[in-house]
């Protein structure tokens, strides 16, 4: 059986980090991976391979591009070669980002079986490009690899077959696990001259938080006044970057001393910093998984998730972009007074272990 996975982003890599490990237990398996390039910088992709020991993609691209409809045809058309080469039986794509629809795409013209790994999440919020992929996806996966109940209750809803649909926790998880050694031996603080639980730490870089001046604005606000407390380590996403820069907001922040401003870090030194934040902020969908799994606080700064498990099981409070539930929040973290959290089923490492048991029972 062919097997043909196609990552892009930095998050997907993440995901996938076990497939190759777990397919070699199965002789009549042949698994390979084609890395698209959405994310093309050096921080945001390759470190990943590099500093978690994994091996190289089987065909990597560099689909470059702001638009975002010649990235998908650049995508669509590099996949179509590969497919035409490899003649994949089953194509397995993961999350929501541009490549995983790309994908899905070509499988469904090319007459491929497609798996979706993170199937049937949703935020209710067709205003994210990201929401659309996974709905649109959905709507032509044949098999549904889910990461928690929410999912299944939404796939369920959308009339997809019950025996397509998989729960089998979250490949994210998976990795965390695989790497927990390595990740509580990061030396980051120690370069960073903190101490455990001395800082929050922040990433932001959805569009509607930093595409606009009033957005960053907001941000820079929160940024200064969470800093009067505690120190804040900011890893800086390329796009939030370019905006900063583009109406000319970096120089605002960056002398303050109680604001550490760093490129994006690597998957180990993240983690590390996740693991001993005494919070997190955030606006990122995998982080709050993470810091549900850590059980250290999250704030997630957007009006919707589509990872519920993390707010009813999990560590992380949903507020969107107002200061004073954010600084109420803050306070019952300081104070010890915030929610109890737990982990949602299946988050246990072992997700990768049941997505290749339900491929090893498929006819060829």
């Amino acid at each position: 059986m062919k097997i043909l996975t196609i990552v892009g982003t930095r998050p997907n890599i993440i995901k996938i980090t076990q497939f190759s490990r777990v397919a070699a237990r199965y002789p009549h398996i042949q698994h390979r991976l084609l890395h698209t390039g959405q994310h093309y910088n050096h921080n945001m992709s390759d470190v990943f391979f590099e500093e978690l020991g994994l091996r190289q993609p089987d065909y990597a691209f560099s689909i470059q591009g702001e638009r975002v409809v010649s990235q998908l045809a650049g995508i669509m058309k590099a996949i179509e070669g590969v497919v035409q080469e490899y003649q994949p039986d089953l194509m397995v794509v993961v999350g929501d980002v541009n490549s995983t629809l790309a994908a899905a795409l070509v499988a469904n013209k090319m007459g491929i079986k497609l798996a979706h790994v993170e199937s049937g999440l949703r935020s209710c919020d067709r205003t994210m490009p990201e929401e659309n992929n996974r709905i649109l996806t959905d709507a032509i996966t044949d098999l549904f690899f889910v990461t928690e109940e929410s999912g299944t209750r939404n796939l369920r809803e959308e009339g997809k077959p019950e025996n397509h649909i998989h729960f089998v926790g979250n490949t994210m998880i998976d990795t965390l696990v695989a790497y927990d050694y390595q990740i509580r031996q990061s030396q980051v603080l120690r370069r960073l001259a903190l101490e455990p639980a001395s800082y929050a730490l922040m990433t932001m870089h959805r569009p509607g938080n930093v595409d606009t001046r009033e957005g960053l604005e907001k941000l820079l606000s929160l940024l200064r006044k969470l800093t009067v407390d505690v120190k804040v380590v900011f890893p800086v996403h390329p796009r939030t970057l370019n905006r900063l820069n583009e109406f000319t907001l970096y120089a605002g922040i960056e002398n303050n001393p109680n604001l550490i401003l760093m490129e994006p870090v690597g998957y180990l030194d993240f983690q590390n910093l996740i693991l001993h934040a005494r919070y997190v902020i955030t606006d990122s969908g995998g982080i709050q998984e993470e810091t549900t799994f850590r059980k250290v606080p999250c704030i997630t700064l957007r009006p919707n998730t589509e990872r519920p498990s993390t707010l009813t099981a999990g560590s992380n409070t949903l507020l969107g972009f107002d200061q004073e539930k954010i600084f109420q929040t803050v306070a019952s973290i300081n104070s010890g007074t915030y929610k109890k959290c737990g982990i949602p089923p299946y988050w246990d490492g072992k997700a990768t272990e049941r997505i290749f048991e339900v491929i090893s029972q498929l006819d060829r």
